[in-house]
């Protein structure tokens, strides 16, 4: 009988539910992991998924499968080590309830982390922000939904996953306008909004149906929308609007592009990297740093308080040629 699918199923039931009460985001990243994984194990072994024992996920295996997904399935790195923070996750859990196979799972658990490279995020400039946002055609209900979606993307800096849940109580509009989500690790954040996305919010509610529990960003039959389907609008109104704005036309971005930008507008007007994190829901201030990389900007006036070489005062004693004499004398 085989060993791994009962164990597996306390692995969900057991350690994700009960002990570490997963966000579904987690549990579906998880679950994900290891459809992939049996899929991968029963073409190399050409077992069932529902025969296949603990030992059968031996380091060769598991290494073959990680490789797989980079070379097949075309998966960064960073996706990689992903899947392999699941993995290793299920094998510690199995090291305690499975000792006859904990030589298979030492080997498993000493499968290292691909090293990454790590890259400058892209974010839009004022003027390129700007003509995005244009970009919808707002005599249309469609449009006017994505002009307030990229609008509250750019001005919030909130996460693709965030935006789609958003639902109509979850907008303020008063004296002090605002909006909760509720983020990445279930952290729930308060969003302050200026006038201009106060109007549009305003507007928009006028043509929502007023139960509190409805979806902000609906598609034309009332669902939420997907994530993909923000990803797919985005790029269309990025292509036109690359029409008024050429400089968008070789940048690639995505609707995660839309939070760099809120965070790049948000340092560039002096605010610190721990109130950027804070705004942003991020659990680790270093997270943030990757900003100040980007930031060319920041860099330049960094460069202009520092005096060019060739304009440095001279030292303050210099030898004389007598002296240089002198010495080369002795």
């Amino acid at each position: 009988m085989s060993d791994l699918a009962p164990l597996l199923q306390r692995f969900f039931t057991d350690k994700l539910d009960r002990h570490l009460n997963a966000s579904p985001h987690t549990k579906a990243a998880y679950a994900d992991t290891f459809r992939l994984l049996l899929t991968y194990a029963q073409q190399a072994t050409g077992i069932a998924p529902s025969a296949l024992t603990l030992a059968d996920l031996d380091a060769d295996l598991i290494g073959g499968f990680l490789q797989h997904l980079e070379t097949d399935r075309g998966n960064s790195a960073a996706t990689r080590n992903a899947r392999r923070a699941a993995l290793r996750s299920f094998f510690g859990y199995a090291s305690y309830r499975a000792p006859d196979a904990i030589a298979t799972i030492s080997q498993v658990l000493a499968i290292p982390a691909k090293r990454t490279k790590t890259t400058l995020v892209s974010f839009l400039t004022a003027a390129e922000a700007e003509a995005l946002i244009a970009a919808p055609d707002t005599r249309t209900w469609l449009g006017r939904r994505d002009r307030l979606l990229l609008h509250l993307g750019v001005q919030t800096g909130l996460r693709v996953s965030e935006l789609v849940s958003l639902r109509v109580g979850d907008l303020q509009i008063g004296p002090h306008s605002q909006l909760e989500c509720v983020g990445k690790g279930r952290k729930q954040r308060v969003i302050p909004l200026q006038k201009n996305a106060v109007q549009l919010v305003t507007a928009w509610l006028s043509e929502l149906p007023s139960a509190p529990d409805g979806s902000l960003f609906p598609t034309s039959t009332g669902s939420p929308l997907t994530r993909a389907a923000v990803g797919k609008l985005v790029a269309r109104h990025v292509h036109a609007a690359a029409e008024q704005c050429p400089s968008l036309a070789g940048k690639n971005i995505t609707p995660h592009t839309l939070r760099h930008t809120c965070a790049m507008s948000l340092l560039h007007a002096g605010i610190d990297t721990a109130s950027i994190a804070l705004w942003l829901g991020h659990a680790n201030i270093q997270t943030t740093q990757i900003y100040l990389h980007a930031d060319l900007e920041l860099k330049r006036r960094t460069l202009e308080r520092v005096a060019a070489v060739d304009e440095r005062p001279p030292a303050r004693y210099q030898a004389s040629d007598a002296l240089i004499a002198f010495l080369k004398n002795r």
